[in-house]
Parts: C-alpha cells; structure tokens; sequence
C-alpha cells in the first residue's frame, strides 16, 4: 500500500480553512475539496478556537486556560468595580448604573459597593419603573390618537403640553419597543459615503468579460434589501465563464465578513479561482479578505477609479437581481431573506435563461461547453 506523502500547510492556509468552516462551510466539504484527513483538519478547529494559533506550544491544557480565564475575569471585575466607585456624585447616578447592570451583578453587591442602602435604591429605582411604563402607554395612547400619524417631533411636544420633558431619542426607544410606525415614515436607501480604497492593484481584469476557462475569473458586488424596515445586503460571486452566481451571502452589515461568508458557500476548492475583481468599495479592503485570497493563491484586480463599467458585468447581474429579486419586496426578517435568495439563485443558475448566453441557462451553457 502506497504510503501518503506528508505535506506541509502554511498557517495562513489552515485559518482560512477553519474560517470556512465557522463561516457555514461543511466539515465533509472541506475534508473532500481539499484531500484531508478527519483528524488533522479536526485538530486544526480545535487548535484555533482554543488558542486562535496552530503551533503546539501555543496550546495550552484545559487547566492553564482556566487560570488565565480567571486572571482575566477578576481583571475585569477589577476594573469595573473601579467603575463603579467613581460613579458616586449623587444617588440618581448610583441607582441608574445599579439598573443599568442588574442584569449582570447582585443588586445587594452593587450597592455595597456604591454605598448606598438598599431601601433607598428600590424606592428610587421602583418610581423609575413606574415613570417608564406611564411613558411608555402615553407615547402609545399619543400615537394611536393620532391616527399612526405623529413621529418624534410631534410626541415630543404633545408631550411637553401634558408637562414631560422627553428627549426625541428616548420616544424613539419607546417607538422602537412598543412597534410603533408613523404612516408618514418612507423607508429611503441612503448610501453612507466611504472612503474609496486606494490600494495600488490595477485592473489586471482589463473588461476582458469573455472568459473560456471556469472559475478562472470571479466578479462580485453588492446590493441592498429591505428587511423589516431595515436595510440588509447581499453580496454575490459571479464567474464570467458562465455567468454562473457559484457564492452568495446577506446580512444586516456591508462589511468583509459579508464577503468572507459568499466565498463560504462556494462548492468549488478555492484554489482554482485565479482573479477577483471588485470596484473600488471599501468593503472589499480588509485584512480578512486579502488573508483569504492569499492563502488560497487568488490574485487581485480592482476597478479604476470613477469607472463602473470595469466591473461591468457584476453591475448588470446585480441589476437584474434588483429587479427581479430586490424591487418591492420587504423581507420579514434575516431567515426570510435567506431563504428567498436560496431559491433565486437556484432559479438564476438552473432554469433562467439569458440573453448574454444564448438565451441558455449557466447550467445549461456550461453543460454544452463541456460537451463540444
């Protein structure tokens, strides 16, 4: 029997591996797509999230990291105990932070650290709670009154009419808990203004958007979604060889890890993708993400500035998914949406054709390459 050739893995790899599989990937998966062994890529996961490190002396046993644990933990009790001794210019600064931090800590212990009797925070923290709820049914009884029509401003003052002073802030809170939605209140996509990233990688893509080989060139954009009166996002991979979405992901951040958990759900070994080309998005500029590509040998292409049509085809695709997907359609939560966009891409690779390949669908498209 042949002996198995002893390889060697780079540390970057083995975190790109297990950041797969915390990111939703499947053990299975991995441990077939990358020809490993159960235990090895099992000791990898162990080793990560036991000491984030994969060297042995790294690995400390159970009982040393419990006493580091402890440490830390009487460390930051320390510091918050510190806290909390400054928090002592007056009795309503000290029932407020035992309030805010019950949830966590003995309200006896509390005020023995504070100094502060007992009897004195019950009766001060009760009239509170009896404040609060008596807002709260105001705000409601003001809003209902109006005909679901007054937002902040107008509670505001129709609460200063009965004689409470209430920060638009706090009614918010209050609007926020108890479901509250003023008729006038149109949800707007604003795009927040990020800063362009300016990374010196060029457009090594160059527009060349006809490619004859898989995987070889991997574009990819995002979207926004509307989720429960909130704005989520999408993020999706797209290989130009058939215009075939092979990643995808949503969330309720535009950020890296929403681009990290896209090239998760990826079938494919990572290391056949070649290129990955973006615009100029800040999300697409992180560590994570540059790790990511150069563990698995992905290099790098970045639109020019002010130039949208070199990522031309990630525009159009996420076009059509706003209008197919996106337009009208307000998500119940993240659950909804995620399964929603299971069964889009599923739709858009397997049995929607398009005009850009011959009216097939990718599926299809790559099925007839192969066959010729």
């Amino acid at each position: 029997m042949a002996r198995r050739e002893r390889r060697k893995f780079t540390e970057e790899f083995k975190e790109q591996l297990v950041q797969l599989h915390l990111a939703g990937k499947s053990q299975s998966e991995i441990i077939r797509e990358y020809d490993l062994t159960r235990s090895v890529f099992l000791n990898w996961v162990k080793q990560y999230k036991e000491s984030g490190s994969f060297q042995e002396k790294d690995n400390r046993t159970p009982e040393q990291e419990e006493l580091i644990r402890l440490r830390k933990e009487n460390q930051r009790l320390s510091m918050e105990n510190d806290i909390f001794k400054a928090s002592s210019a007056d009795n309503g600064t000290k029932v407020d932070v035992i309030r805010n931090n019950r949830h966590k800590y003995s309200i006896s212990a509390m005020c023995d650290v504070l100094q502060l009797p007992r009897s004195t925070y019950y009766y001060e923290a009760t009239i509170r709670d009896t404040q609060d709820e008596d807002l709260s049914n105001l705000i409601v009884k003001i809003f209902r009154d109006s005909r679901n029509i007054y937002g902040q401003r107008k509670i505001k003052q129709e609460l200063q009419k009965q004689g409470w002073q209430v920060s638009r802030r706090r009614i918010g809170r209050v609007m926020k808990e108890q479901g509250l939605i003023s008729k006038y209140t149109v949800a707007q996509y604003k795009p927040r203004k990020s800063k362009v990233n300016e990374s010196e990688v060029g457009n090594k893509l160059n527009r060349e958007f006809k490619q004859d080989e898989e995987l070889k060139v991997i574009v990819s954009d995002l979207t926004y979604v509307q989720v429960n009166q909130k704005w989520h996002y999408i993020c999706v991979l797209i290989d130009l060889y058939n215009r075939e979405i092979i990643g995808y992901s949503a969330g309720p951040q535009k950020s890296a890890e929403l681009v990290q958990r896209a090239f998760s759900s990826v079938k494919y070994n990572l290391n056949r993708l070649e290129l990955f080309h973006t615009d100029r998005g800040s999300e697409f500029k992180n560590q994570l993400i540059d790790k990511a590509l150069k563990a698995f040998g992905i290099e790098r292409s970045l639109s020019n500035k002010g130039t949208p049509y070199d990522n031309a085809v990630a525009e159009a695709t996420f076009k059509t998914i706003k209008t197919e997907f996106v337009n009208g359609r307000v998500f119940s939560n993240q659950q909804d949406l995620d399964l929603s966009l299971f069964d889009y891409v599923n739709w858009f690779n397997n049995i929607r054709i398009h005009g850009s390949l011959g009216y097939l669908t990718p599926k299809e498209y790559k099925q007839k390459l192969v066959g010729e």
